[in-house]
């Protein structure tokens, strides 16, 4: 299990909801990724409204439903583990926007149950 507590840094992915590799969504490539590289966590949130170099804007409001939707992937860990799957990163977002902000970590604590443990919704049934 990784430790992480004090400094690190966090890096967000700016890109489209519909953005793909490999025939596989551009966010779930990044997470998967970033999984594989051992790092401590990775999120994915999707935009309800924004724009970017584009200058589109992309909504999810009834009457002009956008079917690219700003997705952000959000990534923490030390500076080192960072900054070593930035080339990652760079492979694999053509468009979009990424930027690095230092943080500090207060908590950073998983289930205590295992993943055989823990059911679909994430809830522990023990």
């Amino acid at each position: 299990m990784t430790r992480l507590t004090g400094r690190a840094l966090r890096v967000t992915v700016f890109v489209g909801e519909n953005d793909t590799v490999r025939h596989r969504p551009l966010y779930s490539e990044i997470v998967h990724r970033a999984h594989a590289a051992g790092l401590a966590g990775a999120s994915v949130f999707r935009g309800i409204e924004g724009f970017g170099a584009s200058s589109l804007i992309h909504t999810q409001r009834l009457l002009s439903l956008s079917e690219d939707l700003p997705v952000a992937i959000v990534i923490v860990d030390t500076e080192d583990r960072v900054r070593a799957f930035l080339p990652q990163l760079d492979e694999l977002v053509g468009e979009g926007l990424v930027i690095l902000d230092a943080c500090e970590v207060v908590r950073y604590a998983g289930r205590t149950g295992t993943a055989d443990e823990t059911d679909t919704k994430g809830e522990n049934p023990l």
